[in-house]
């Protein structure tokens, strides 16, 4: 009897996890523009993970997920896309300008408020939901994928450890190539304190895995010199 209880509970988990695999998929798609052009660059999440890509220099994408997932679809200057996987592999569409932020205002240093179409270097704005829907507990993590020309690289993937963070590549060999961090107007060290190296030692988490993501209302991130110039020598 025992037996026989076994053979069909091994069945049974046998369906089970052929149908967890059967429901995951390949999706994939164009996004374009408002004229039909295609859209580089776009950031597309599934939400409630960190499964996340980018479409081509042609627009197009490709990501794994189930049937009943919802894909976001984000990209600067234009309304946020949500789709829900259905029966079909193929979700191409246009998404639509977002006309409310031509006027928007971006808060430099010492609360200096400037139109974000005056300004000269370049800004992209992350909402605090869209960090708390990765589910990272260090919010340099939550920023991979969400921000053009961020690169962000976990030191081993494990609770705890460091990540590091640097926008559009290294422009220093010897000096420190990560952002400056600030919050509400207020300098945050970011460093990493650990002895981790070729020789061994230990990794530490760096100074912005202290932030709680459930508590971060939008990241701002200002790329380029003229942005640097705004914090003086520590954004160097």
């Amino acid at each position: 009897m025992k037996t026989k209880f076994s053979g069909i509970l091994t069945l049974f988990l046998a369906f089970v996890v052929q149908f967890t695999f059967a429901q995951e998929k390949t999706i994939s798609g164009t996004v374009s523009d408002e004229n039909g052009l295609p859209l580089p660059g776009v950031n597309i999440i599934v939400k409630g993970t960190t499964n996340g890509t980018q479409t081509d220099f042609d627009g197009n994408y490709s990501i794994t997920a189930s049937t009943g997932d919802v894909l976001s679809y984000s990209f600067v200057g234009y309304t946020k896309k949500e789709m829900t996987v259905g029966a079909s592999n193929n979700i191409s569409f246009s998404m639509t300008p977002d006309v409310t932020a031509i006027d928007e205002v971006v808060i430099t240093a010492l609360g200096i408020k400037k139109e974000e179409k005056s300004i000269g270097y370049a800004v992209q704005k992350v909402d605090g939901d869209d960090i708390a829907e990765s589910n990272e507990t260090n919010v340099v993590n939550s920023l991979s994928g969400k921000v053009a020309g961020v690169q962000v690289t976990n030191s081993s993937g494990a609770t705890g450890s460091s990540s590091r963070i640097v926008l559009r590549g290294a422009s220093s060999i010897t000096g420190n190539n990560q952002p400056l961090f600030v919050i509400d107007g207020i300098p945050v060290d970011n460093s990493n304190y650990g002895t981790a190296g070729d020789g061994g030692g230990f990794d530490l988490p760096n100074g912005a895995a202290d932030i709680n993501p459930d508590d971060i209302e939008s990241v701002t991130v200002l790329k380029g010199p003229n942005a640097a110039a705004l914090y003086g020598l520590r954004a160097a």
